[in-house]
């Protein structure tokens, strides 16, 4: 049964601020749970309706559907909810092809950007500070899993690309087009904010600008959507590894 204790805590949770003092996210849904339970994350409290996922019993409160629906950010709860530890953040390698992410904004981008990372083979997704949290709950669902397997670190993205001893690519709606370079198999990919694209700043810094043509008659689109256009670049550079 839930307290009222457990309710305001887990409700807490939809801001940053209270996730990043408890030092906890929130998980919805069988799947989601699985994948994070299969993972280096560690378990703080399991809520469900039904299966333990076969996890110790004081870590399980057995909980009705009027109570998870209480908790739950969904509109449809999917019989469990879970608390998981956030953990401390991983080193960047500076191998292979790292994405950077200049102040996206949106949950759902970002969670989409994840899983691509995750399909694509890319370890490391380097977010500037002011990036959405990607223990955002919205950022949770969407990446279906693929929090788990990519390694996001949040910094100071101009000083992080200073430091960096590798090729830095920025994309531009005015960039050389992508189908034309020969891309490396290493470097930095830096995507930018969905309304006013790479800051000023940060495009001083990337050495090479990179775009994808417009191939419309009237080419009266103004932009893609940064998530389908994070899907077309690193489409291309994992082109030449075949």
């Amino acid at each position: 049964m839930l307290t009222k204790n457990q309710i305001k805590l887990i409700t807490s949770l939809a801001q940053k601020k209270n996730r990043t003092k408890e030092g906890l996210f929130v998980v919805e849904g069988i799947k989601g749970i699985g994948e994070f339970l299969n993972s280096r994350f560690q378990l703080f409290k399991l809520y469900t309706t039904g299966t333990g996922f076969g996890i110790a019993s004081e870590q399980v409160v057995s909980i009705s559907e009027q109570e998870l629906k209480k908790i739950s950010g969904l509109k449809t709860p999917n019989t469990a909810l879970a608390l998981f530890k956030i953990p401390e953040s991983q080193s960047v390698k500076e191998e292979g092809l790292i994405v950077a992410l200049d102040d996206l904004r949106d949950p759902g981008n970002l969670g989409t950007i994840i899983r691509l990372c995750d399909w694509f083979g890319i370890r490391d997704l380097v977010c500037s500070s002011a990036t959405v949290d990607c223990y955002n709950s919205k950022v949770v669902q969407a990446t279906m899993g693929s929090l788990t397997r990519v390694n996001i670190t949040y910094l100071d993205l101009p000083s992080f690309l200073k430091n960096i001893q590798t090729e830095m690519f920025g994309t531009f709606m005015d960039g050389d087009s992508v189908y034309e370079q020969n891309l490396p198999n290493k470097g930095v990919l830096v995507m930018g904010n969905e309304a006013n694209g790479i800051s000023s700043e940060v495009e001083q810094i990337v050495q090479t600008k990179i775009s994808i043509p417009r191939y419309g008659n009237l080419q009266a689109t103004e932009s893609l959507n940064v998530a389908t256009a994070t899907a077309i670049f690193l489409s291309e550079f994992r082109r030449g590894k075949h």
